[in-house]
């Protein structure tokens, strides 16, 4: 257990440097993960040193918050189910943790980006915070605002709400959400116009410079002239269904003849 704090002392220097380097991070977290495992630590049980809890606790945080820096949900989702233990089986033990609810907030966001609504609301039923307090909490009055702005289609509300963020890891999230929005607005400009001013589209897709514009219209298949800053949108046309009438035509008349003969 005295190299795991070792290790987990060095994991916390070089997660809370200013410049934190994840790839050691990561390297670290691979080994205290190890020694978690061979210690009874990653997924306790029973009687356990309280202060060996809040360390195993801690290390699988900063793992949780890692994988989002590195862009690495399913990672997210392991430490993340990891953590149900200290929360739920040893939460009334141990002493409160400043990074659990940003963390259950973000594991949230993760669930608006997949469309798991039904899970959402699951998750927040479940979570230890009466209602009134729910609204005090930013982390996770974030991730409740944001699934009633989407249900209402308040998009604009969604796309400020990345700079009202509680914590940096929350922006990949909400970008997340952002991509997912642009896709929705672009087919209903698909279906509505056949082509739009640049700035409109900008306007419309919540872009900032021309060149994100550009791309996003080039990864659509959209046309762009730059000449007179417009897009034009590719309509798919009708399929013409090629009706071969003459093989119809000899298969009725062998049909009425058929009819003919059993007359």
């Amino acid at each position: 257990m005295a190299n795991l704090k070792t290790l987990y002392q060095d994991l916390l220097r070089s997660f809370t440097a200013s410049n934190a380097d994840l790839k050691k991070c990561g390297a670290l977290l691979t080994q205290l993960k190890l020694g978690l495992i061979e210690n009874g630590l990653l997924l306790p049980s029973g009687d356990r040193n309280l202060d060996d809890l809040a360390v195993a606790r801690d290390i699988l945080e900063i793992g949780a918050f890692w994988s989002i820096r590195t862009k690495d949900v399913p990672s997210f989702d392991r430490y993340f189910s990891q953590l149900q233990t200290f929360y739920t089986d040893f939460g009334s033990v141990l002493p409160p943790s400043a990074r659990e609810y940003p963390i259950r907030g973000l594991n949230l966001i993760r669930l608006l980006t997949q469309n798991r609504i039904a899970d959402f609301h699951a998750t927040l039923e479940s979570l230890p915070l009466r209602a009134d307090a729910i609204a005090d909490n930013p982390y996770i009055s974030h991730p409740v605002n944001l699934e009633r702005w989407l249900m209402e289609g308040s998009y604009s509300k969604v796309w400020n709400a990345r700079a009202e963020a509680p914590a940096e890891e929350y922006r990949y999230f909400v970008d997340s959400l952002m991509g997912t929005i642009r896709n929705e607005i672009a087919s209903c400009e698909e279906a509505a116009y056949d082509s739009l001013p640049m700035k409109d589209a900008a306007t419309l897709l919540f872009f900032k410079s021309q060149s994100e514009v550009v791309n996003f219209a080039t990864s659509r298949g959209w046309s762009v002239d730059l000449n007179n800053s417009t897009i034009n949108f590719q309509k798919k046309g009708e399929e013409k269904i090629e009706i071969p009438k003459e093989k119809l035509i000899q298969a009725d008349l062998l049909y009425a003849r058929e009819l003919e003969q059993i007359v």
